[in-house]
């Protein structure tokens, strides 16, 4: 018989009791704040889970604070097991409850008798998510220009989905969000003097919109846009502002920070209203911003922080003049904030973005000096894709700027939304070569992609993206706070999770089909968003250098790798062979075919499969095993396209057109598969619309354009 254990919280002791009323847990909490709850509560979970053949003894629990241990960091933990007795010791109450979650997580997968000790500080202190966050019509975010963007207006609004979302996040180990809007204020805030800003009401609009804006974000409150209102939910700006204020609190209930981030110059949201502008010398508008600062930390008594980028909307301006708005904005409206709250620490995030470091510190040295707040930079680390190569050069004149002052760095994933992905392997070591010594932690997140609700499923859409990519999720918060997290752990979540599949194949079939993105983009290498989605071979038109915007076999040729990522173009391939300290073209095929290969083979070894997540990630695995065969054959292809070109061998013509002519089964095969799980087309902000039909027709056409190539003309020199 399956036993029931209700948890029964009185002064400081709590018990966990079976049916029969016999004390199987007691639990002594020492902390007795939310956060310790809400991981008494994970752990009740985990007992719940368990029969009477669970326990083989009855043990005592103790979870408590302890200033006195010199080897627990901020956050960190120790889970020590002596006989029946169990403790969770935490220098601060997130570290109690970091440690609660991870006896959880044991008593899930080992059971009581085989908890494991251990003892964990966090290897970076801030662990976040970046979070495109579209509120409304009229206070747009980069996305809003899309189908993941309108379809998660409503769900921004949701106290349901906030909630599944910051739990998983602090079961991830993420400790705070930033929101990032192009300005914000007019959905969140009455500011003083500028009253009539704030908005009643959350909008969508139901205009046609184009396909493409322009890639700064401006255009997205074109007339028509706001012409075309649709009102999804009906709230008063102060019940606006009281909605938000629970979500941070809950956040905090979690170890979870909010921070807004924001693009500048915008207004969006005000009408021009009071007089307000975008133009850099109006000091209605500085007055106006500086003022929004500090109201929204005076609104918000749970706002850990703010930050801006500099540049986005100051067309043509110098970089002195961008920063002195900036200061006289952000930085006065933090500072008076600071005065006012003495006793509260802020963090004010300046991302180093279309200027320069130490100009910035600089500039900022007020703020700097400021006790309490916490001057951070921000770094797009791999500029939008993190699936390239676990080796990154960009930073490294940016960390000589900083001389020691610490930085967030932006992890940007603008290569995979649709399908699960999930490398350890990969994540563990991008986030071992980080360096270490100026970071203060990590944002993880998209440009192109709203991490809210899945609508894209064909089956149960609605369901948390966090939650139908949890192991992706996972990688990177709890490697960002343990990278040491061992594979055999991983594994037995996997097991968990998918009982009826073998943990150590489907682990393994994972890892190497998710290692197809950064095979495919550390080769094909288009640096942002725009420039490069794998998931579709495609971009806006300009980096393709044609009309689709389709990467052909020709901009394969042309489009070098990523500089570390240890690969040999094409180009060079032909001119100069193979070069011993880079891996070939050919080899880069035999990778990509290996894992693809050995993905299919191992999930071919599951089954039978009744549990439909699982059904939907074998099926998300095969996918990407197609699409990885697709790539090695077109990478197969294009080399001998090129080199029938600079020889005049047919033979080299036939394999060029042989290869393309099987790339295109392999994307017909990749198409089909995707459908059967997702809905086709998706409209995305940054490379427009993506239709696998039509890319299809698109794929076909590298066929022709080898059959049609003639000796010593290269077209690809253009590019």
């Amino acid at each position: 018989m399956r036993h029931n254990y209700t948890l029964l919280l009185l002064a400081l002791t709590m018990s966990i009791f079976t049916a029969c009323d016999d004390p199987i847990v007691s639990v002594t909490d020492k902390v007795l704040d939310p956060m310790t709850q809400f991981a008494l509560f994970e752990i009740q979970s985990a007992l719940d889970t368990m029969g009477e053949e669970g326990f083989t003894r009855s043990f005592q629990l103790e979870l408590r604070l302890a200033d006195e241990e010199k080897e627990l960091g901020e956050e960190g933990f120790r889970l020590t097991k002596d006989g029946p007795s169990i403790q969770v010791v935490g220098h601060t109450a997130a570290g109690v409850m970091y440690g609660g979650l991870e006896l959880a997580e044991q008593i899930r997968l080992y059971g009581p008798d085989g908890l494991r000790p251990i003892t964990r500080n966090p290897y970076l202190k801030r662990r976040g998510t970046k979070f495109n966050i579209p509120l409304d019509a009229r206070t747009p975010s980069y996305t809003d220009a899309s189908d993941a963007g309108q379809k998660n207006i409503p769900v921004m609004w949701d106290m349901g989905f906030w909630t599944e979302y910051l739990d998983n996040l602090a079961r991830h180990r993420y400790n705070y969000v930033s929101l990032w809007n192009l300005h914000p204020f007019p959905s969140l805030v009455k500011v003083p003097g500028y009253e009539d800003v704030a908005l009643d009401d959350v909008h969508r609009s139901t205009v046609k919109w184009q396909e493409n804006y322009h890639l700064h974000g401006t255009g997205l409150s074109a007339p028509e846009i706001l012409a075309n209102p649709e009102i999804v939910k009906r709230m008063t700006i102060d019940e606006k502002i009281e909605f938000w204020r629970r979500v941070m609190r809950y956040a905090k209930e979690r170890n979870i920070d909010f921070h807004l981030i924001t693009w500048n110059i915008f207004t969006n949201g005000t009408a021009g209203k009071y007089g307000i502008s975008d133009a850099i010398d109006n000091e209605i508008t500085k007055d106006y911003f500086r003022k929004s600062i500090t109201e929204c930390f005076r609104t918000y008594p749970d706002l850990a922080g703010i930050g801006l980028t500099a540049g986005e909307n100051m067309h043509g301006q110098t970089f002195e003049a961008k920063e002195n708005w900036a200061y006289d904005t952000y930085a006065e409206g933090i500072l008076e904030a600071a005065s006012l709250f003495p006793d509260r620490n802020f963090t004010f995030i300046h991302r180093q973005h279309q200027t320069g470091a130490k100009d910035i510190a600089e500039k900022f040295k007020a703020v700097i000096d400021q006790p309490n707040i916490d001057f951070l930079f921000s770094f797009k680390y791999a500029k939008a894709h993190v699936f390239s190569t676990t080796e990154q050069h960009y930073h490294q004149g940016f960390v000589k700027d900083i001389k020691g002052m610490k930085t967030i760095w932006g992890l940007r994933n603008d290569s995979n939304y649709h399908f699960r992905w999930g490398s350890p392997g990969f994540v563990r070591e991008f986030i071992r070569k980080l360096p270490h010594d100026v970071a203060e932690g990590i944002y993880y997140g998209s440009d192109q992609w709203v991490w809210g609700r899945d609508f894209l499923s064909k089956e149960h859409p609605g369901k948390l993206e966090i939650e139908k990519h949890w192991y992706h999720w996972m990688l990177w918060g709890r490697m960002a706070y343990d990278p040491e997290l061992p594979d055999e752990r991983l594994v037995a979540l996997i097991g968990h999770r998918f009982p009826e599949a073998d943990a150590e194949k489907l682990f393994a079939a994972w890892e190497a089909a998710s290692m197809i993105y950064p095979t495919v983009t550390g080769f094909h290498w288009g640096p942002v968003d725009f420039k490069w989605y794998p998931e579709a071979c495609k971009s806006r038109p300009g980096p393709a250098r044609n009309e689709t915007g389709f990467h052909d076999v020709n901009r394969f040729i042309s489009l070098p790798p990523h500089p570390k990522a240890g690969f040999q173009s094409i180009r060079s391939f032909v001119a100069n062979s193979k070069q011993d300290a880079l891996l070939h073209p050919g080899g880069v095929v035999e990778r990509l075919h290996a894992y693809a290969r050995s993905a299919e083979g191992l999930i071919s070894e599951i089954g039978p499969v009744t549990n439909p997540e699982l059904t939907a990630t074998l099926s998300d695995i095969r996918t990407i095993s197609f699409l990885g065969h697709y790539y090695a054959a077109k990478i197969s292809g294009a080399t001998s396209l090129a080199l029938f070109r600079a020889s005049g061998d047919e033979q080299m013509r036939e394999e060029a057109i042989s290869s393309l002519s099987l790339a295109e089964n392999y994307w017909r095969q990749y198409v089909e598969a995707a459908e059967k799980q997702y809905h086709n087309p998706l409209w995305t902000n940054r490379v427009g619309y993506v239709d696998w039909e039509q890319i299809t027709n698109w794929v076909a056409e590298d066929v022709e354009i080898a059959r049609d190539a003639k000796f010593g003309v290269d077209p690809t020199l253009a590019h």
